[in-house]
């Protein structure tokens, strides 16, 4: 064989096969997935208990209930539901209703003037446009503490105290500018060559806004709702301030009124309202989660 020969064969060299890896690694990994599982159900059972210990309470006669700290029921006390029910004078429901119109309509009244707000900042070129984001911007800063005598001094001259409004009337003003902030970010990630199209056919703001972009922007709309939803359900100093009539009493106002320092407070009754009460919240957060992390991935917020 000559040298050109061997030159040009190609030598293949043989692969060695891995073989299975030894039985000491494979143990310790085994035993490493099974520490981390172990500490994620620790840590999710830990974040569940008041939960769960709320649920079991409000099964419970009033005199278990703090002496008794596991969540094993030896009976079932249903009379905390039905006492709890009409405890306060007024059914419950209608605090369920008094919070259902406000979370509507600060629902609606954020879609409409976060989402116009947001279109402007995102695509419109005006005076001052990044001094006025700026400041929206700014406005996530302030607590509520600072804003809320103000609004209660202008609504008490207008005679609208004690009344739905003042809690739904500042959603239609674009007064969240986290939602605001949000859509910016979302509607910015849309190419603009959308936009520039639907003007080539001789489309305006109004209905580039309509037909072309809030159709895209459902996963940041979805997200408003969500959380819109939440907060407003959930907040107890706004409503504690502007309603003062039982009858206007919302959920987490209804669910203070059952402890009192005077007399003798009704726990067992609470909480198997606060067990009725979160039962929403966990509906829209179970049926909305999809939307809710697709919301937040799409917006541009990394």
């Amino acid at each position: 064989m000559t040298t050109e020969d061997l030159s040009t064969r190609t030598l293949v060299t043989p692969t060695r096969r891995r073989g299975p890896r030894p039985y000491r690694q494979q143990s310790r990994s085994l035993w490493g997935r099974a520490l981390r599982q172990a500490v994620m159900i620790i840590m999710v059972v830990i974040s569940l208990y008041p939960v769960l210990w709320m649920v079991v309470s409000s099964l419970r006669p009033e005199g278990e209930i703090f002496a008794n700290p596991s969540l094993i029921l030896t009976d079932f006390e249903w009379e905390n539901y039905v006492y709890g029910w009409t405890a306060l004078g007024t059914p419950f429901g209608q605090y369920l209703l008094n919070s259902g119109v406000i979370v509507l309509g600060s629902i609606i009244g954020n879609l409409f003037s976060c989402s116009l707000a947001a279109y402007a900042f995102a695509r419109l070129r005006f005076r001052f446009q990044r001094p006025a984001f700026a400041y929206m911007l700014v406005t996530l800063m302030l607590p509520i503490h600072v804003v809320i005598v103000p609004q209660y001094i202008l609504w008490a001259q207008l005679g609208l105290n004690d009344s739905f409004w003042p809690l739904i009337v500042p959603k239609f003003l674009a007064t969240d500018a986290f939602f605001i902030f949000l859509m910016v970010q979302f509607i910015r990630g849309l190419p603009k060559e959308l936009d520039e199209a639907a003007r080539i056919d001789g489309a305006g703001h109004g209905r580039i806004f309509l037909q072309i972009l809030l159709p895209l922007m459902t996963p940041a709309l979805a997200t408003t709702t969500i959380f819109t939803f939440i907060w407003v359900w959930n907040d107890f100093f706004s409503q504690l301030i502007f309603l003062t009539s039982p009858g206007n009493y919302t959920v987490p106002i209804a669910l203070r009124s059952f402890i009192d320092a005077q007399s003798s407070s009704s726990f067992g009754a609470m909480f198997a309202m606060s067990v009725v009460s979160i039962v929403p919240l966990v509906l829209i957060f179970a049926f909305g989660q999809k939307f809710l992390i697709k919301g937040i991935a799409t917006t541009g917020l990394k």
